[in-house]
């Protein structure tokens, strides 16, 4: 990866930036219309957004504002949980796509793995993607059994799983088998949510003269993860991004690798009512 813009080809050909903006907790109107353009004008060319999070209108109008063509951008959003089933998933996406002021998005992922309903859910999905409303079509929160299940009913393999992903869940068995299926994994929380005080990763970032931060976001690249950190400060937007000047030694990939605790810190997709 050259540079923030940098993109990863998914299964189906689309090219899908490897970084983004993630706007998870970015309150709606002006905090996360800056942030998005503040992102837009450091490079990033990807934001993550989902109907949950209450601010794909401010999305859409940072969208409209930034100065950059729609189609140089790559907007990602979600169908959540109380949505999910097939007709009111297309119901859903309309309401995304109006609050986006967008006529297609080029990701729409499944938020959650709802128990009996992410099948009919996928359906819809299909729907939307053969329409071309939706460039590319997958997942989040799914484990490699959800993702089984879903696969033996399937007409597309889906294209991305958006899960909690970082050094002290480093989901390896995960990124084995989507690498099997040819789905790319994205990482959400990929900064521990600010849990950043390991001595290994203090170490690290003294050793290459970049945060710790900064290190984590380079492991995920050079595993080949797409990666979307939440920010809403226009000076740590620019300087997650920060990450094409080093790359980390073997070793020391392998020592971040390590850290790994299994330990979550939002919920387990097989544990969850939301």
């Amino acid at each position: 990866m050259k540079n923030v813009a940098s993109t990863v080809t998914l299964n189906n050909g689309v090219q899908m930036p490897q970084f983004g903006l993630g706007v998870w907790k970015a309150k709606e109107g002006s905090e996360v219309v800056e942030a998005v353009k503040a992102a837009i004008a450091a490079g990033y060319r990807s934001i993550d957004t989902a109907a949950v999070y209450g601010n794909e209108e401010g999305v859409g109008q940072a969208i409209r504002e930034c100065g950059v063509p729609r189609e140089e951008l790559f907007i990602t959003t979600k169908v959540w949980n109380s949505e999910q089933g097939y007709d009111t998933t297309l119901a859903a996406f309309d309401a995304s796509l109006s609050k986006l002021g967008l006529d297609y998005v080029d990701l729409y992922l499944i938020h959650w793995p709802v128990k009996g309903k992410y099948k009919e859910t996928w359906r819809a999905l299909e729907k939307l993607y053969a329409e071309g409303r939706a460039k590319a079509i997958g997942v989040s929160n799914f484990h490699p059994h959800h993702l089984e299940d879903l696969l033996a009913d399937a007409k597309v393999v889906p294209a991305v799983d958006q899960v909690e992903l970082h050094p002290l869940l480093n989901q390896a068995e995960l990124r084995s088998y989507c690498d099997s299926k040819n789905i790319y994994v994205e990482a959400w929380s990929p900064l521990m949510q600010g849990n950043l005080g390991h001595p290994v990763l203090t170490e690290l970032a003294g050793r290459y003269g970049k945060s710790a931060a900064q290190v984590i976001l380079r492991w995920h690249l050079q595993h080949n993860i797409i990666v979307i950190p939440k920010s809403v400060t226009p000076s740590r937007i620019k300087e997650n991004a920060d990450l094409f000047d080093f790359e980390l030694t073997a070793e020391d990939m392998a020592k971040i690798d390590a850290l790994n605790e299994n330990k979550r810190f939002g919920a387990d997709p097989d544990n969850f009512n939301f």
